[in-house]
């Protein structure tokens, strides 16, 4: 397990590191946005689709709640009636699925920075083990470690960084969870809201704990994802529309403008728009009439 780890999760990723910062000039700080920004690119698609997923899951609650209300006491009609209309209440549980899949990338991150940021002749040594062969230690080593009055290798001493974590990690898990309703009706029953709302607190009161133990290269990497994950959210809420705003549209009722029928007078109708039959004539009175 260990060796998959190494080969398939730490060595790619520490390399992957160490090319960035030999092309970008021997600069850590544009080493780690560019990293960043090439692994959100890979989970663009599942952030996406999740966050679709749970918009469109908003927009159906008043067909779920009523199915549920309706079918409580049968789960097998229940079911039969959210295929219907397309909804799965598995798909609610995906809704932590990009978390897990970035949760390796993490931990990841967390030794590729101890190795290549160490000090220690141990994680000098370590480095040159797990560095491909085209890749010139000679012109990236020293590797520079200082940005502004932080040194990267080290946690953040003044907690700048650890508040910037949780700062960014809340405001962006506010911009992945559904939008409130414009009635002002921001609680939802479905698992998938529920659990966004859980993680709203949870996941950057957490993640900002670990910053306090984390190397500050570490933290700003948290950072900067954070700041792509709010930026993709408000592109998804304003740009992207619904998934079925169009089937909406496509089901609004019809309003057909109604002509007065035969036997009734239109001009006859009284306040509520509704309309008086003629009374009827009598033979008689029509037989005077011709004459």
């Amino acid at each position: 397990m260990s060796y998959i780890w190494n080969e398939f999760v730490i060595n790619p990723m520490l390399n992957a590191m160490l090319l960035l910062y030999d092309f970008l000039g021997n600069n850590l700080i544009l080493a780690i946005l560019v990293f960043t920004i090439l692994i959100r690119l890979l989970t663009l698609p599942l952030n996406l689709k999740q966050q679709r997923s749970m918009m469109r899951t908003q927009e159906m609650q008043p067909q779920i709640q009523a199915i549920q209300k309706k079918y409580k006491d049968n789960p097998q009609k229940m079911q039969e009636e959210f295929s219907k209309i397309g909804y799965n209440p598995a798909d609610s549980l995906t809704g932590c699925l990009p978390m897990i899949i970035q949760m390796p990338v993490l931990f990841g991150m967390f030794t590729v920075f101890r190795i290549m940021l160490g000090t220690t002749p141990l994680a000098l040594y370590e480095l040159t083990q797990r560095v491909y062969s085209g890749i010139n230690l000679s012109s990236i080593l020293p590797i520079d470690t200082t940005f502004l009055w932080w040194n990267l290798g080290q946690p953040d001493p003044f907690l700048v960084l650890p508040i910037l974590v949780f700062v960014t990690m809340f405001v962006q898990q506010k911009y992945m969870s559904p939008a409130k309703k414009k009635d002002g009706k921001g609680k939802q029953d479905d698992p998938a809201a529920a659990m966004s709302q859980s993680m709203q607190y949870t996941m950057p009161l957490m993640f900002g704990f670990f910053s306090l133990q984390f190397q500050a290269g570490l933290s700003i990497y948290f950072i900067f994802s954070n700041v792509i994950g709010i930026l993709q959210g408000w592109y998804t809420r304003r740009v992207v529309p619904p998934v079925d705003a169009v089937a909406a549209k496509s089901t609004e009722p019809v309003v057909v403008d109604q002509q007065p029928m035969s036997g009734f007078d239109a001009k006859a109708s009284d306040s509520k728009g509704s309309y008086k039959a003629k009374p009827p004539t009598s033979k008689r009175k029509r037989r005077s009439a011709k004459r």
